[in-house]
């Protein structure tokens, strides 16, 4: 698989790390999961993020989920996540998951990381530990890390690290960010550089209007990225924004700190894409009235979007 650069765009899926009941990795939901991103239409798929609950496996689980979607994944690139808090760890999974053909690694900061110097020093040590040659994506998602990143600062990781090739922006707010960035191209103070957005797709349909490639978000309804990706690509402003304000509920419940994921695999499980919902303890788990609001949510999306009313979805269905 050919490795990650500044001209990935499209849509790369946040995966959700799929698990047994009694919390075992269920290899084969990992296997239905990359079909399903493959047969809806993903560039690539990000495995073991903040969605991912990679800190609750352990290495050598890391290792198996890693190469399992690689294995899995035909054409998309697979992106590792690869965050740790020790540098060992970190070079360890992303050599191994290198070494198995994923494209690159995802490194975000640790929370204790307070100036811009720190900043920049923390990443500059991790491309030391890693490798010059990995090609890495940097997360910028304070809301959760609590680290904050000024363009500047982005500019100055980018610049002083040629192996930095894409930047994952979650900030909130985070629409002046993208501009500044776009702006540092253009006056030549910036080398060229690929961004996707996260926060779960919550700001997609004016990010791509601020110059994004792409987006980076683990929604359960993939579809709905890659379509207002394409839309906004196409100048039919419109048409993405309908799209987009129709699934706006569904995505803002998604959204919720805390019971996100639940609510992620919930639908993803209700899908047929994955074989349960469970996570990894600490857990968080919906009600019973949670899921009756969720699934009121989906028969109001449906009305725009039929992909919403979860019928079978072709081979991902099992």
């Amino acid at each position: 698989m050919a490795k990650l650069t500044h001209k990935a765009e499209g849509t790369f899926a946040i995966a959700p790390t799929p698990f047994h009941d009694d919390g075992r990795i269920d290899e084969t939901s990992i296997d239905r999961l990359t079909d399903f991103y493959g047969e809806v239409g993903c560039d690539g798929v990000t495995v073991l993020g903040i969605l991912g609950e990679a800190p609750k496996l352990e290495a050598a689980e890391a290792e198996l989920v890693a190469k399992r979607f690689v294995k899995r994944a035909g054409n998309m690139q697979i992106i590792v996540g690869v965050s740790a808090p020790g540098f060992a760890a970190m070079r360890s999974l992303s050599r191994a998951s290198m070494d198995a053909g994923a494209a690159g690694v995802m490194i975000a900061p640790p929370p204790s990381l307070r100036t811009d110097d720190q900043i920049i020093g923390y990443f500059k040590q991790a491309v030391d530990a890693i490798g010059s040659d990995i090609p890495w994506v940097l997360q910028d998602y304070p809301l959760t890390l609590s680290v904050v990143f000024t363009p500047a600062v982005i500019r100055k990781i980018v610049m002083d690290n040629p192996s930095c090739v894409m930047l994952k922006h979650e900030d909130w707010p985070g629409l002046e960010k993208i501009s500044a960035l776009r702006a540092f191209q253009k006056e030549g103070s910036l080398r060229p550089l690929s961004i996707l957005t996260g926060n779960g797709g919550l700001f997609l349909d004016f990010e791509m209007e601020r110059g994004a490639d792409g987006a980076m978000t683990g929604y359960a309804f993939p579809e709905l990225l890659i379509d207002v990706v394409r839309l906004s690509k196409e100048a039919r402003r419109d048409a993405a924004h309908d799209l987009f304000d129709a699934h706006l509920p569904l995505i803002r419940y998604e959204q919720q700190p805390g019971v996100g994921l639940a609510v992620r695999k919930y639908v993803l499980q209700k899908r047929g894409v994955i074989a349960s919902g469970a996570q990894r303890k600490p857990a968080t788990s919906l009600t019973a009235i949670a899921k009756h609001e969720v699934d009121y949510l989906l028969s109001r999306v449906a009305r725009v979007d039929r992909r919403a009313n979860l019928r079978p979805q072709s081979s991902a269905a099992g």
